[in-house]
């Protein structure tokens, strides 16, 4: 028996282009997938960033805060610094001034018209001084306030008078 042959045919895979679809497909999901990831990744580091820049912003924030709170405390510690020694001053003063009389009021004639006159600027040095040892600064600025109130014409004229010279001081004649 003689077998006859066929010339053959390439055979062809049967399902090679639907497995370049599949494998197509199966790639295109896989690319997709890994772009999901991706974009999941991106999207908590973009969230970690902002939370990162908001703690940041709050840190900022917090220690601002705290530098204007100390330096709140600096500036009262400061006035009160000055309001004592405002007020020791003007308690030397008054105390300078008490003394400065006592001293006039030993060394000066104590007859006559200059007797006279030095006992009347001793007693005024005297009084004055006391009164500054004893009022301090609150105390003038209290009195000086229910001098402008009870009196408001002649304080505002006295007001306009000592403006008027100041200005007068204070500008240049061209």
């Amino acid at each position: 028996m003689a077998t006859t042959t066929s010339p053959m045919k390439p055979q062809q895979e049967p399902n090679k282009g639907t497995d370049f679809a599949d494998k197509t497909k199966e790639m295109a999901g896989t690319a997709a997938d890994k772009a999901r990831d991706m974009a999941g990744k991106a999207r908590d580091a973009a969230g970690n960033v902002a939370d990162k820049a908001w703690d940041a912003a709050g840190n900022v924030m917090d220690k601002a805060k705290d530098t204007a709170g100390n330096v709140m405390d600096k500036a009262k510690d400061t006035a009160a610094d000055l309001g004592k020694k405002a007020e020791s001053a003007t308690h030397a003063v008054g105390h300078g001034m008490k003394s400065l009389g006592g001293t006039l009021r030993e060394n000066m004639p104590r007859e006559g018209v200059i007797g006279a006159a030095a006992s009347s600027v001793a007693s005024g040095l005297e009084s004055s001084g006391q009164y500054l040892e004893r009022e301090s600064l609150q105390g003038i600025a209290d009195d000086v306030t229910n001098l402008i109130r009870r009196n408001p014409i002649p304080a505002l004229f006295l007001a306009v008078g000592l403006g008027f010279i100041l200005a007068r001081a204070t500008s240049s004649r061209s």
